[in-house]
């Protein structure tokens, strides 16, 4: 197929999801206005009734709500996940929309109802939503076979940052068809570029790089480019038009006033909040940590926040008192960690371990969204290898951000430091709503909290990186074939 042919056909068939998801839309829209109107009225109403503007506002209300809770949860991204987690994101997206309309009215009305019809409502929506990712997504697998693909890289260790890339659901778009480990010019790879639909590409030199963008633009082809720390800083540059050329003006992030006053006021006031209305929360895991051998509640631990800035965070001990008697700070292994004690797992699971934060919020050592505040010790050591790691430490730490969203507990410090990067370049007070909602999916994906492997002491662990390095060059022949 050439390249205006499938144009063409990516065209139309981007024209037919289009229509799927709008019509999954206003059915979803339509059901919440009729049970708003049974919710209201306490039975059918009249055609004059259900035409009042008041119930108008409302209907588009939550119209709004589910569209940008969609938005923030990638609600509707067909092909690039999973079954479960489309099913999820539209379920917590008409959940939270329901609850605010529900909230804002009964304060309103100074009368909270019984929402039996919208937990009613719930339940019919999971099982359209259940039948409307599965159909979707299989659906889309049909209209957009799989890409004949060529994967680029130019050393093992970026060969290897494809991993979650290639794995399911990926593989259903994108055959990698042959992989080339290449480290020269765009005019000598040109010709390896021949008869495949995609690329994925990582760790090119950047005018080979620019050149590959250009093919891929001018012939329609798919590309995929994991990018160096220094793309993502130039996402966040101005343009300054003081020259006969296009300028862009990069320079350390400085928060607008008005968001910085918006943002720390909104620390203080959810964070108090959020201390009164979790205070049993706090109550029965600290019984339960002090009961289990006797040791201290709580879990002191000095973290860098904003221009190196160290501070002691608090959490609730999920380890043994003796953890790190040996001295080495070291990250957690996750479930094989033999330091972490019975309550200590439960409280992990539940993220209750993480309650005590909400006292460094207020105080103002952290904010609620910002880059996850890293231990010097640890810190130190990804510094030798990256010193581009310090880049992070532009903005105050936070509870959440794109790395705990988008990442894991044991990502590649490399690529948290490009999530952090994203932020910072994007921050805005409708960036940290988004991440706040976004952060409650994650509750419900155990893999999130995955941690390294046994012996690592980091997420970068340099001496098992060097001896996995090498024998991954020796398989080079293999996957250049």
């Amino acid at each position: 197929m050439g390249s205006t042919e499938r144009q063409k056909y990516e065209n139309i068939a981007r024209q037919k999801m289009f229509a799927i998801k709008s019509l999954h839309f206003i059915l979803c829209v339509g059901l919440f206005y009729g049970t708003w109107l049974l919710f209201r009225y306490n039975e059918f109403p009249t055609i004059a009734e259900t035409g009042y503007r008041y119930n108008y506002y409302v209907g588009i209300a939550f119209a709004i709500l589910v569209a940008f809770f969609m938005g923030t949860y990638n609600a509707n991204l067909f092909g690039y996940t999973r079954i479960r987690s489309l099913a999820l994101a539209h379920i917590m997206s008409q959940l939270f929309s329901m609850i605010i309309i529900y909230m804002g009215v009964s304060i309103g009305w100074r009368n909270f109802r019984s929402p039996l019809l919208f937990v009613i409502l719930l339940a019919v929506y999971i099982a359209i939503d259940s039948l409307y990712a599965y159909a979707g997504n299989s659906y889309y697998f049909k209209l957009n076979p799989p890409k004949k693909t060529l994967l680029i890289y130019r050393n093992t260790r970026d060969r290897r940052r494809f991993g979650t890339i290639t794995g399911k659901p990926m593989e259903r778009l994108y055959h990698i068809e042959k992989e080339l480990q290449f480290d020269g010019t765009f005019e000598e790879l040109k010709g390896e570029l021949e008869g495949f639909d995609a690329v994925f590409v990582a760790g090119l030199n950047s005018r080979c790089r620019n050149g590959l963008l250009k093919y891929c633009e001018e012939n329609n082809i798919r590309g995929m480019f994991l990018p160096h720390v220094g793309d993502v800083i130039m996402q966040g540059t101005q343009h300054i038009q003081t020259f006969d050329s296009p300028v862009l003006m990069a320079r350390r992030k400085v928060l607008h006033p008005n968001y910085r006053m918006l943002k720390r006021a909104g620390d203080i006031l959810f964070s108090a909040i959020g201390i009164i209305l979790l205070s049993p929360f706090f109550a029965v895991t600290a019984l339960a940590v002090k009961l289990y051998d006797g040791g201290p509640v709580f879990y002191k631990q000095t973290r860098l926040t904003r221009n190196a800035k160290e501070f002691k965070i608090v959490k609730f001990r999920s380890m043994r008192v003796d953890a790190e008697k040996d001295g080495t700070a070291r990250l957690s292994t996750g479930d094989k960690d033999d330091r972490i004690t019975p309550v200590g797992r439960i409280i992990r699971k539940l993220r209750t371990d993480e309650i005590p934060q909400l006292w460094n919020i207020l105080k103002g050592d952290m904010s609620f969204v910002g880059p996850r505040p890293e231990r010097p010790e640890i810190a130190e050591q990804y510094y030798k290898e990256m010193p581009d790691f310090r880049l992070r430490l532009q903005v105050k730490a936070g509870l959440t951000g794109y790395a705990q969203v988008y990442g894991k507990y044991n990502t590649d410090p490399y690529e948290k430091l490009e999530f952090d990067l994203l932020y910072i370049n994007q921050m805005s007070f409708l960036t940290d709503l988004e991440l706040l909602f976004a952060t409650a999916s994650i509750l419900f994906l155990p893999e999130s909290t995955e941690g390294v492997d046994v012996g690592q002491v980091t997420a970068l662990d340099y001496e098992k990186e060097a001896n996995r390095t090498e024998k991954l060059e020796k398989q080079s022949e293999h996957w250049t074939d």
